[in-house]
């Protein structure tokens, strides 16, 4: 999973206008790939490029994504840095980034990206959440289950949390599908919160208001 750039791109990653932008660009990135160096290679040098040159160039990387550099300078340092060593696609694409002051979406564009890839293929990204690490036999389950409820083919994103006890959370786009023991429990403790609140008000009604009166 790529690392989020420091400082900046937490509130963007919270930013509903700055993720539209990166949809938007995304769909850029993707149209100029398929016309020329594909997009599977275009993606892999995009995350290539953020998790072995900018992760591990600190400096670099503030001065892409500082605010207080100006654009001229920023193409300057791409030209410097990238051109020869990167490929001509992502040359030209950081360079287009740096002209409209969006180096910092970087991240968030390239995974927009291969998000819109993926369901253009018809698959989609589901996370499973489980107290335990999922078996092979496990996972084919999951994915069968899926496949005969949606309308795609999921890819698994899975991950371990503890705390679950048992069941498993699955997440498909925005709809979170719990079904957690840790969930079930809190449901049960609420239903016998809510039901002692109403015996303790219908006992205290009874008492305002004896048989007779």
């Amino acid at each position: 999973m790529t690392e989020p750039l420091q400082t900046k791109i937490a509130s963007v990653m919270e930013d509903p206008s700055a993720v539209q932008i990166a949809r938007v660009y995304a769909k850029s990135f993707l149209g100029a790939a398929q016309s020329t160096v594909g997009v599977e290679a275009a993606l892999e040098e995009g995350q290539s490029f953020v998790d072995d040159v900018l992760a591990k160039n600190a400096d670099f990387k503030r001065l892409l994504v500082s605010p207080t550099i100006n654009r001229g300078d920023k193409l300057k340092l791409i030209e410097r840095v990238v051109t020869g060593r990167g490929s001509e696609f992502i040359t030209s694409f950081l360079k287009v980034l740096a002209r409209h002051d969006r180096l910092d979406l970087l991240p968030n564009i390239l995974q927009a990206a291969r998000i819109q890839s993926e369901r253009s293929g018809g698959r989609r990204r589901v996370s499973v959440k489980t107290a335990k690490p999922l078996s092979d036999e496990s996972r084919q389950a999951i994915g069968d289950k899926l496949r005969s409820a949606f309308a795609f083919e999921p890819i698994l994103e899975a991950e371990t949390d503890p705390s679950l006890i048992g069941g498993m959370v699955i997440r498909v786009d925005d709809t979170v599908y719990d079904s957690s023991l840790r969930t079930r429990l809190k449901q049960l403790k609420a239903r016998l919160r809510e039901r002692s609140l109403h015996e303790i008000q219908t006992g205290r009604n009874r008492f305002s208001h004896p048989e007779g009166d």
